[in-house]
């Protein structure tokens, strides 16, 4: 088979990914209400973006998005502690400088520790024989690994990098459609991180602003969920990057200067092309003007595309290009894979190139990359690749043989998981609108205090999950599910028109 022959599997049903996906897309668009704005659109441009994205007012994070609901659905346990959900106030600064404290360290040391992790994981792989694999399923426990060392300041025992990947591996799939959620497989996780805080095993101070069980759920969605899962999301998209373009790869082999700068600008342009965030929603706390004669009030949802972001700007903006780097300046470009200075950038924003070019590193010093899968920014079939020893003499027709099944395989697998995704999604779309979780949460907010700060216990008028169901049947649905009155999210997130 031809490189880009549809396969014939797929042949007759080569529209049904394309439609399962945009009849997704409008489900989920549905779930945040008819009010949302998003950016760059046909009539604000990247420009827009920018200043609306830096805006001080575009700083409220979950309360009055109906999108909260689902995400806090996916990331539960304890989203209401989650650093990426928590609203402005005490409680964010102090979780934030946390999560600073555990990511500081030496650049070498760092670099060490990922290609140290890598490589444990890439030693159980055989170095005898060409091997299919999924790039995300094979890195995840490296990066298990390298964040508990960076939690515990010790080795990480098989078990607990056991627990710490099966409990990644469940929130991506539910984030991605492709499988349910299994709280029971996610509490495994909390409880032996609720003995270890409870022992005084964390050598670092801890949000002292969160309680012993708000603490645990800390960990586990900063550093044990997202950390996880978006190190190896993008240490995916890079190998995969990198399969598909076999002179890139060789280069970046080759690379071995003090700086990685080939490598870097590699990095750089999968991060472009393949952003980790498809949609972040932001939820104005204050009037927010778009242009001249248009403003959002307070309380509307703005959704921020990185894609749309990312394409415009650029010569061929579709092509994978690392060499346009060479003369282009990231801070200068609409390149903003770590989000903005001025609205909660990644806090891993320095240590994720500088660890992801060591393992890039580990993993090209072993194998010779090889893929003939698709490749879309959220990757849901993990990344297959086939990884060819360092010195393995290569039989031309076995490869060939390989390339064509994994490149058949993908095409089957595209259209069965496309409707997989649709059932998946809309029951986990109706069951999080059954819990509302964010919805209920900030209903239990003093009046007057949305957003809140809340330092109490997550049980304490918290958000309920599977793992500490509230007591009793669920309060009263709110009239259509709007937030409460005294939020001021509870505006309709329209625009409006200056007098």
């Amino acid at each position: 088979m031809r490189s880009g022959t549809r396969p014939a599997a797929a042949a007759d049903t080569w529209w049904l990914p394309r439609g399962v996906v945009a009849l997704r897309v409008r489900i989920f668009e549905k779930v945040n209400g008819d009010h949302t704005v998003t950016l760059p659109n046909a009539t604000h441009g990247p420009e827009v973006f920018e200043r609306v994205y830096a805006h001080p007012a575009v700083d409220g994070r979950s309360a009055g998005a109906g999108l909260s609901d689902l995400f806090w659905y996916w990331l539960a346990p304890g989203p209401e502690v989650h650093q990426e959900h928590l609203e402005p106030g005490e409680r964010y600064e102090d979780v934030a400088a946390a999560t600073r404290r555990m990511l500081v360290g030496g650049s070498a040391d760092l670099a060490e520790a990922a290609t140290r992790a890598f490589a444990r994981v890439l030693d159980t792989v055989p170095d005898t024989r060409v091997s299919l694999v999924r790039l995300r399923d094979l890195v995840m426990p490296a990066w298990a690994e390298f964040c508990y060392e960076l939690v515990f300041k010790e080795p990480c025992p098989p078990r607990v990098r056991d627990l710490i990947t099966g409990h990644a591996e469940d929130v991506i799939s539910a984030l991605k459609c492709t499988g349910l959620r299994h709280p029971r497989r996610r509490a495994r996780l909390t409880a032996y991180l609720r003995d270890r805080v409870a022992a005084g095993d964390v050598p670092h101070a801890l949000p002292a602003t969160l309680s012993p069980a708000e603490q645990v759920h800390y960990l586990q969605g900063t550093m044990f969920n997202t950390a996880v899962v978006q190190l190896s999301e993008a240490t995916a998209h890079v190998l995969l990057a990198l399969a598909r373009h076999p002179d890139v790869q060789r280069r970046a082999a080759e690379d071995s200067g003090d700086d990685d700068r080939y490598l870097a600008h590699v990095l750089d342009e999968t991060m472009r092309l393949y952003p980790l965030f498809g949609i972040a929603h932001r939820i104005t706390t204050g009037e927010v003007p778009l242009d001249e004669d248009t403003v959002l009030p307070a309380g509307s949802v703005v959704c921020f595309s990185y894609p749309g972001y990312h394409a415009t700007g650029y010569d061929r903006p579709d092509a994978f290009d690392p060499d346009r780097w060479a003369a282009l300046s990231a801070k200068d470009a609409h390149h903003i894979p770590f989000g903005v200075a001025a609205n909660r950038p990644c806090p891993a924003w320095r240590l994720s190139p500088l660890v992801m070019r060591a393992a890039v590193r580990e993993v090209l010093r072993r194998f010779r990359l090889d893929s003939t899968a698709s490749h879309t920014r959220s990757i849901p079939h993990r990344a297959p690749c086939l990884l060819v020893p360092r010195g393995l003499p290569v039989r031309p027709r076995r490869l060939e043989a390989l390339r064509s099944f994994v490149r058949v395989r993908d095409g089957v697998e595209d259209v069965t998981r496309g409707v997989r995704q649709l059932v998946l999604g809309t029951a986990m779309v109706l069951h999080a609108r059954h819990q509302r979780l964010a919805t209920r949460y900030f209903a239990g907010q003093p009046a007057g205090g949305c957003p809140v700060a809340h330092p109490g216990d997550a049980r304490a008028g918290g958000a309920p999950t599977e793992h500490e169901p509230a007591a009793g049947p669920p309060p009263p649905r709110p009239e259509r599910d709007q937030p409460p009155a005294h939020c001021p999210a509870s505006a309709h997130p329209t625009e409006r028109r200056r007098d």
